[in-house]
């Protein structure tokens, strides 16, 4: 395979690691980062701030 590729073989497949690497990294970050403003929503909902679109963090 890395000689169908030509010259720049490891370039090539440097670069698809990283961007993949990249990628799999922000959708773990906005997964975490959701759960965690999911809870931080609850705990204020809980201690009586409510949003003014009147959903609960539950909801959503």
């Amino acid at each position: 395979m890395m000689a169908a590729l030509g010259p720049y073989a490891s370039f090539i497949v440097t670069s698809y690691g990283l961007v993949t690497a990249v990628v799999v990294l922000l959708i773990v970050w906005i997964f975490l980062d959701y759960r965690q403003q999911t809870a931080r929503l609850r705990e204020l909902e809980a201690s009586g701030i409510v949003r003014r679109s009147g959903r609960s963090a539950a909801e959503i």
